[in-house]
């Protein structure tokens, strides 16, 4: 098991803060695991066993305490004395209400808070009425390329970086998924893994009666991976194929999906008004693996994959992500990182001429004086004008970045 120290090292200055910690990711991305790693560090620092409380609410043993009386009295029981106990709760969204508890008990008790959940929308609604600025909020995601590599060099020394990475590319970093030995053990596993998302974040969440209609807008989004996508243009899609649905059931469905964590929607930026556009994103996998169970055009076009994957590194590493519009045309990436702003354009090979004019020539609307970048495939350093061109698997592998 490897320690995921890209979230550790977010959070352990936040180990004995009075802030709550809330870790969300998609299903099997590694939250739980994190949790223990943090508990084990804490035991480590000589915190008492007794003063370390964990429940996992997708546990039917503690299904009883989803009701939040219960949940309130069984956590109060288990704090005997004026010392700090460390609080935490797996898979919170499966308790009603649990901002009311959880507040109470950061005001009441001397305690530091850890929660995990699988929907977005944990962190709207009431919990950003009631919490509002006692949280922090990390997001979590499936193995970046590093810890792929950490994971399999456990077991086996790669001998090949090129060779992993295309297995990466095809299979994606669910972390699970590499102890399975055969192919066949794999895609078990990743229908296992859609089949709970779709069922338990998603049809029973928000009590979906029309599963056709889900299956077939997932399967809409996931072809136009990276790919500019409205509900208008899902909805005119529908049709042609005598499936009538309204837009406003299709935003709803885009939202149960993103919700999920399942797909990640991105928002477009204009560079020029530097403001924010909710109108036409894009969407990405949380992990490529999926892919495997769902045909995509994304299959045959490994652009689109390495653009899923850079897209996926940039959340992990904690920044915000946009797609980038400019007067004439779109960027693939505007990175935010604390207010350092950088560009990004992804594509397979530079395999001609033209190919470099085309990825270079994105950046030649915009005028401001932010760090761009074009990430490829390619070995060779095709850097030119200002703009600096990086090798994919260096950029994993290395920060390869610098404001």
């Amino acid at each position: 098991m490897i320690k995921r120290e890209l979230y550790l090292r977010k959070i352990r200055t936040l180990y004995d803060s009075e802030l709550i910690k809330i870790i969300i990711g998609a299903r099997r991305s590694g939250k739980s695991v994190l949790l223990m790693q943090i508990m084990d560090e804490l035991r480590q620092k000589g915190i008492d066993e007794n003063h370390i409380i964990y429940m996992n609410f997708e546990d039917f043993d503690n299904y009883e305490y989803t009701d939040l009386k219960k949940f309130n009295e069984f956590v109060k029981s288990k704090i005997i004395d004026d010392k700090k106990y460390y609080l935490f709760f797996d898979e919170i969204q499966n308790v009603n209400e649990f901002e009311r508890v959880i507040n109470s008990f950061r005001a009441t008790l001397n305690v530091s808070i850890f929660v995990t959940g699988s929907n977005s929308k944990i962190l709207s609604g009431e919990l950003s009425t009631i919490l509002a600025g006692r949280y922090v909020s990390i997001k979590m995601m499936p193995f970046t390329f590093s810890e792929y590599l950490e994971a399999r060099n456990e077991n086996e020394k790669i001998e090949n970086i090129d060779e992993a990475f295309l297995e990466f590319i095809e299979w994606g970093g669910m972390p699970q998924i590499y102890n399975a030995s055969f192919l066949i053990e794999k895609k078990m596993y990743l229908n296992d893994l859609y089949n709970t998302v779709i069922l338990k974040d998603i049809i029973e969440r928000h009590n979906i009666k029309d599963i056709n209609l889900l299956n077939r807008v997932i399967q809409f989004v996931i072809e136009n991976i990276g790919g500019v996508v409205s509900a208008n243009s899902i909805t005119k899609f529908l049709k042609t194929e005598k499936i009538n649905t309204t837009t406003d059931t299709v935003l709803n469905y885009i939202d149960f999906i993103t919700d999920s964590m399942f797909i990640n929607k991105v928002n477009r930026y204009n560079i020029r008004g530097k403001i924010v556009m909710s109108l036409l994103e894009k969407y990405y996998l949380a992990d490529l693996g999926i892919l495997q169970l769902k045909k995509s055009p994304i299959e045959k076009k490994i652009g689109g994959r390495l653009e899923n994957i850079v897209y996926n590194e940039l959340i992990a590493r904690g920044y915000e992500v946009y797609i980038g519009k400019t007067d004439k045309g779109e960027i693939d990436f505007v990175v935010n990182d604390f207010g350092n702003i950088f560009y990004i354009q992804v594509a397979d090979y530079l395999s001609s001429e033209e190919v470099v004019k085309r990825e270079f020539n994105a950046y030649r609307n915009v005028s401001d004086n932010y760090p761009k970048y074009v990430i490829t495939m390619d070995k060779l350093d095709y850097s030119r004008d200002g703009i600096i061109h990086k090798n994919i698997v260096d950029f994993l592998l290395n920060n390869g970045i610098k404001n």
